[in-house]
């Protein structure tokens, strides 16, 4: 699970400053104040990884990639070519790493969570070069090891504190430049005796970062028949479209899953579907073949106990573009972090307040009795899925410490992001000013209004 996030000099972010990351991480803003281009950033770093282009330090995208981010001028604050794009996340191990100095016997260096560093930086044809990396591996919040890897140029230089590098016998050439914005070369881990485990950290990045998803804020719309040949899909895709792929995948491979535990198991397609009608715009929902032996399925619905079953695309929007949301934080698996714009969007208030709890569930579910520790980070506009999270805090349903509130605004030198303090009561304790508009504002008007119709006789 990711802990922290800093972001430096990458479009409306001066510096984001640290940004603590909880299992349920939801982010408020107005309109254009870059709280999108966080999720932006994190696709970018993942498909840096998954690219196979070893000396390329940014995959900045195209038309088939998973985000397109133009330019590297494009991606920096001001487009300002002379600033460092700064780079830095943390996030716990799913077991703990254990370094042994090869060249020291009996010399140990553990630690349950990670952090990697980087910084870039415009080259000479103003495409991105990794000028550092830095991984500090700590235990318990104490560092246990501090690693420094820059490069200029043909060069490199690689520093370790407190262990210390020891040189291989017969290789004392320069070490390489860093490879990608994370990666040690392998000549560069050649030239010692004791830096096997660097190896290890680069894994450890590409795995947090091949187990980030991401959802986007318009959903595709329904259709009348769906294909499914009996692939599995990795996630539903940015738009929705693979829904129902992952929902039939999920159900034939007999996946069951709970809603918390020593709850009640479920298969997942009833799963789904039971989250379906607790937010209330269902009453039953299915996925059935059109025929035997056949690969098209259709979705029906029941709106309601005495109505017809009817399919998707015949019900209101709000289901079609809800139906991802669910399945996708439900279908990513264990350990995933998902990334999921608006996913109220056309559901009425009632709606998106029971959708909060659907999030809660999908941070606390489990399947095959583990937990499946999914982590949602959440970009919203809806009070009234805060005001449930607020409700289930002080119902004890998940702690305080469980969830971060963040509001992104606008400010004279780029945006800002603050953290709303959540207590143990669900009290936010420190309020932004219009945080949902001026609402006593518009009270009061309305009040005055009221007044001087009344007094000029208006009806």
């Amino acid at each position: 699970m990711l802990t922290e996030l800093r972001v430096q000099n990458f479009k409306a972010w001066n510096d984001t400053g640290k940004v603590r990351l909880a299992p349920l991480t939801v982010i408020f803003g107005t309109n254009s104040s870059g709280k999108s281009s966080l999720g932006h950033l994190l696709l970018a770093l993942k498909q840096t990884v998954q690219m196979a282009d070893r000396k390329r330090a940014f995959q900045l995208g195209d038309d088939h990639s998973l985000i397109d981010l133009g330019t590297f001028a494009d991606c920096l604050h001001g487009h300002d070519l002379s600033r460092e794009l700064g780079v830095s996340l943390s996030w716990k191990l799913p077991r703990a790493i254990t370094v042994k100095n090869a060249s020291v016997h009996g010399e140990i260096y553990s630690g349950n969570e990670l952090s990697l560093s980087a910084a870039l930086v415009a080259d000479r044809s103003g495409q991105p070069r990794t000028k550092e990396i830095r991984y500090i591996l700590t235990q318990d919040g104490e560092k246990t090891l501090d690693v420094l890897h820059t490069g200029t140029g043909s060069r490199g230089n690689l520093e370790c504190s407190p262990m210390r590098l020891v040189h291989a016998s017969g290789r004392k050439w320069p070490a390489e430049p860093p490879e990608k914005f994370y990666r040690f070369a392998d000549r560069t881990l050649l030239r010692y005796q004791n830096a096997d485990f660097l190896a290890e950290f680069a894994l450890e990045t590409e795995r947090v970062l091949d187990a980030l998803y991401y959802l986007g804020p318009l959903r595709s719309p329904a259709k009348r028949v769906y294909q499914w040949s009996g692939d599995t899909p990795p996630d539903v895709g940015a738009q929705g479209e693979s829904s129902i792929a992952a929902l039939l995948a999920a159900t034939e491979q007999k996946r069951e899953l709970n809603r918390g535990y020593r709850k009640h198991r479920q298969r997942f397609d009833s799963f789904v579907a039971g989250w379906l009608v607790d937010l209330g715009i269902i009453k039953e929902f299915r996925v059935k073949a059109v025929a035997r032996g056949r690969k098209e399925y259709e979705v029906l619905v029941r709106t309601s106990t005495d109505s017809p079953e009817v399919k998707l695309t015949d019900v209101g929007f709000g289901v079609s573009q809800v139906l991802p949301a669910l399945v996708q934080a439900f279908y990513c698996p264990p350990n995933s972090t998902l990334w999921m714009e608006q996913p109220e969007i056309h559901l009425h208030p009632m709606a998106q307040s029971n959708l909060a709890d659907a999030m809660i569930s999908a941070v606390q579910s489990y399947e095959n009795g583990q937990p499946r520790g999914t982590q949602l980070i959440i970009e919203t506009h809806s009070e009234h899925f805060l005001n449930r999270l607020q409700r289930r805090v002080a119902e004890r349903i998940i702690p305080a410490e469980d969830i971060a509130v963040y509001f992104a605004k606008n400010k004279k030198g780029g945006a800002e992001l603050e953290e709303l303090k959540l207590d143990s009561s669900g009290e936010i304790l420190n309020w932004p000013d219009n945080f949902f508009g001026d609402e006593m504002g518009d009270i009061v008007a309305r009040t005055l209004a009221a007044i001087q119709n009344s007094d000029t006789g208006v009806q």
